[in-house]
């Protein structure tokens, strides 16, 4: 009886399992469901009992076996194998086919045919249902379409058949997004920063989206309520853009409900409420403000109008990331501020400067202003503004070019306007500072370096002869003026681009150095540290000008600094030190005669953490031991023991190894007494294993 049931509930099985089948071939939709289906079915089955057949199974009859009824094993593993190819020829078929939907599909998407898009994807799922791109290329189309929830299903599937897909992972955070599903938008980007932690930065900026988005809607909610329940505060915004909203009337009638308008928006409910209320298609849509704007007429009525326009800008913009970029994305608005720069109005340039000082303070508003505004108009005016001092306009405009520098899309534009829109400007400012541009130059001097991070600038300014004329002018006229805090931001600047190699450095070379060991005898460390600094990194080039620096006392002033200064001063003026010695006999012998038993990098080789620092240092003692007598006055230091630490460790850089070793060899080779301690030390084995870098 048992047995009976057992068998009806294995065929019941098998009809289930059939008809499982059956609809896992069928289309697209249906599938999914029969996948959903099945999914619950094993684990249905996975928590019944499982019940073991204790009886022995009846075994044939010997009798009944011959080897000419048994199965071949040959024809089953050939069978098997035909199988499988055939099974593999059908999946690369249905590949093809896949690919081929999802080139077309593509194409369509690239012509932004969204709708013929979603069909050859789906066509292609169809033919290939694990294909992952055609489920995130497909969730990408369904956005386009506005079909999120459609897209969040699209990219689940994508993460079945890949779990660390990223794209599925970004689209999903897209259509989140848009369905105000703040958390999992958030959940999905760091998702991704989990899988790929180098895309950190790109994330971020999604992340910050959702923050905005979320706190647009928020502010919008806020907004509504305070208006619905009748609030002064709330309704006296809807009430002044009605006014503003009349056509055809002068310019002193929009100037003085502006003002009024202004002075009404005095927090974020205000903002939000101007934007709920189409305050800026209001202002956009107005002929007359429209023309003020523009600057389509020069007439001073209209100027104050333009005043008042770019004043309540501002109020709305502060700290409201939406309205900032409602005001940046519209065409009229982002062309006329661009145009305002230029005008003759000093009060309207005011203005329009504030405005933009307050785009450039945080990163949204930056990226919005880089997106939406000509930006080689802006950076040239701000450079006239900077060059020619007045009513503090170089201030504000030396600001704001310095926090857009900060981003590399700005400098990334620039490269190819870089050299005429600032390089000429900043030089000419550079021949000529006097006590009217002092206070700006410092921060301008700054900006240029940010944008000089960008390769592409910092190469060609390094090339530039006229910036390293301009910049020995410069520091020639603020050593004469005492101008410290101008000259501290020169030299960063003048290091930065020095470690290009440069013919127009090496031209300049001489007269650069000749200057920076000059700046050694100042009180301010500060100059001192970033003096050494451009004579590392200028040396190395130019073979003349150390000859110049070595004549001048360059050796003497090096092992002065590595007496007792900070640890970046230390780390230029030994590799300064280090450049001298290698190409000149007398300064290895002036080093030599001032500390006979090499003191001072012994210490450095004993006590530094940095590496560029030991490194250096063992290569200097290398340089001087050529000098007659050297190794000997090392008699009886602790020499071979901090040589042998440096030669066997396991420093990153593979220099620091190679330059221990190489002293070494060098000291036991001038002084063959040193053989009996690094005998005692055990340790010929480590510099038998040095003899290839040493020889």
């Amino acid at each position: 009886m048992d047995q009976l049931e057992d068998l009806d509930s294995f065929l019941k099985n098998v009809d289930e399992i059939s008809d499982l089948v059956k609809e896992l071939n069928s289309s697209e939709v249906e599938w999914r469901k029969a996948v959903e289906k099945a999914d619950c079915y094993l684990a249905d089955k996975k928590t019944n009992k499982i019940k073991i057949n204790t009886n022995c199974p009846q075994q044939p009859p010997l009798s009944s076996w011959s080897p000419q009824n048994a199965p071949s094993v040959e024809n089953f593993m050939k069978t098997m194998e035909i199988d499988a190819e055939d099974r593999r020829e059908c999946k690369r078929a249905k590949e093809i086919k896949a690919t081929a939907l999802k080139d077309k599909a593509n194409e369509a998407y690239n012509q932004e045919d969204y709708e013929t898009a979603v069909k050859y994807y789906t066509d292609g799922l169809a033919e290939l249902k694990d294909m992952q791109p055609l489920y995130t290329n497909r969730a990408q189309a369904y956005i386009k379409l506005g079909k999120y929830q459609e897209a969040v299903s699209d990219c689940e599937w994508a993460l079945k058949c890949n779990d660390r897909c990223v794209k599925a992972y970004l689209h999903m955070g897209k259509a989140y997004l848009a369905l105000k599903n703040y958390n999992e938008s958030r959940h999905c980007y760091k998702k991704i920063k989990e899988i790929e932690p180098g895309r950190e930065k790109m994330l971020k900026e999604y992340l910050t989206q959702v923050d905005v988005e979320e706190e647009r809607e928020s502010q919008e909610r806020s907004a509504r309520e305070e208006f619905d329940m009748g609030e002064e505060k709330a309704t006296i915004v809807p009430r002044l853009l009605e006014k503003l909203s009349r056509p055809k009337q002068t310019p002193l009638y929009y100037c003085g409900w502006l003002e009024l308008l202004s002075q009404a928006i005095n927090d974020c409910t205000g903002q939000t409420l101007f934007r709920l209320n189409n305050g800026f298609s209001i202002i956009s849509s107005n002929d007359t403000m429209r023309s003020c704007i523009l600057q389509k007429t020069k007439e001073a009525c209209t100027q104050e109008l333009s005043v008042s326009v770019l004043k309540l800008w501002r109020v709305i913009c502060i700290g409201n990331d939406e309205n900032q970029k409602m005001l940046m994305t519209c065409p009229a608005s982002s062309q006329s501020i661009a145009d305002l720069l230029t005008s003759d109005h000093i009060a309207v340039r005011k203005e329009c400067l504030a405005l933009l000082c307050l785009y450039s303070q945080m990163p949204h508003g930056r990226r919005l202003a880089i997106d939406n505004l000509n930006l080689h108009m802006l950076v040239k005016k701000l450079m006239v503004y900077i060059s020619k001092p007045e009513q503090q306009q170089e201030i504000a405009a030396v600001i704001i070019l310095e926090n857009f520098a900060s981003e590399n899309k700005f400098c990334m534009q620039l490269r190819d306007v870089f050299t005429e829109s600032v390089n000429v400007p900043f030089t000419k400012i550079l021949r000529n500072i006097s006590s009217s541009n002092q206070q700006v130059v410092p921060s301008l001097i700054s900006a240029i370096g940010y944008l000089a991070r960008d390769d592409v600038i910092r190469y060609n300014m390094a090339q530039c002869p006229e910036c390293w004329e301009a910049f020995l002018v410069a520091m020639k006229q603020c050593s004469a003026c005492g101008y410290k805090e101008i000259l501290y931001s020169l030299l960063g600047l003048i290091f930065n681009l020095s470690i290009i190699t440069s013919p127009a450095i090496q031209e300049h070379a001489v007269s650069l150095c000749g200057w920076c060991l000059g700046l050694l005898s100042d009180s301010d460390g500060g100059i001192i540290t970033r003096a050494t600094g451009v004579l590392s990194t200028v040396l190395p080039q130019a073979p003349a000008a150390v000859q110049h620096v070595i004549q001048g006392g360059v050796v003497s002033t090096m092992c002065r600094l590595l007496k007792g200064t900070g640890q970046t001063t230390t780390k230029y003026a030994i590799k300064t030190l280090t450049v001298c010695t290698a190409s000149s006999h007398s300064a290895r012998e002036e080093l030599v005669k001032s500390d006979p038993r090499l003191s001072i990098l012994r210490r450095l080789l004993d006590s530094s953490c940095d590496e560029v620092v030991s490194g250096n240092a063992a290569l200097c003692l290398s340089h001087c031991l050529e000098v007659e007598g050297t190794a000997s006055n090392l008699l009886g230091t602790s020499i071979v023991l901090l040589l042998l630490h440096h030669a066997a460790g396991n420093a990153k850089r593979m220099a620091v190894q190679q330059n221990a070793a190489i002293s070494l060899g060098k000291l036991c080779q001038s002084e063959p007494r040193h053989m009996n301690k690094l005998r005692e030390l055990h340790g010929l084995e480590i510099l038998h294993s040095c003899m290839k870098l040493i020889t």
